[in-house]
């Protein structure tokens, strides 16, 4: 399961997780099977403090492509 912690410029931390509950543990089948038709996969961030947990969709390599800022982004695009 691929996890990354970032911080917002509140400071507020987010984990964020691929939300592949019910899957197996093959990734290169999980990654396919939870891809949209954009070839996005849902990720869930959940926050240290007070705010809501956000879902967002990126690349399937959204872990090592995504800077900590463009996740940043993304969790305060969709809050």
């Amino acid at each position: 399961m691929k996890q990354r912690e970032v911080q917002d410029h509140k400071n507020t931390k987010w984990v964020c997780v691929e939300a592949l509950s019910g899957l197996s543990d093959n990734s290169s089948e999980v990654a396919d099977k939870i891809q949209d038709k954009n070839g996005k996969v849902p990720v869930v961030c959940t926050p240290s403090g007070g705010a809501q947990t956000v879902r967002i969709k990126v690349s399937p390599d959204w872990n090592e492509s995504l800077s900590d800022e463009e996740l940043v982004r993304e969790i305060t695009n969709n809050q």
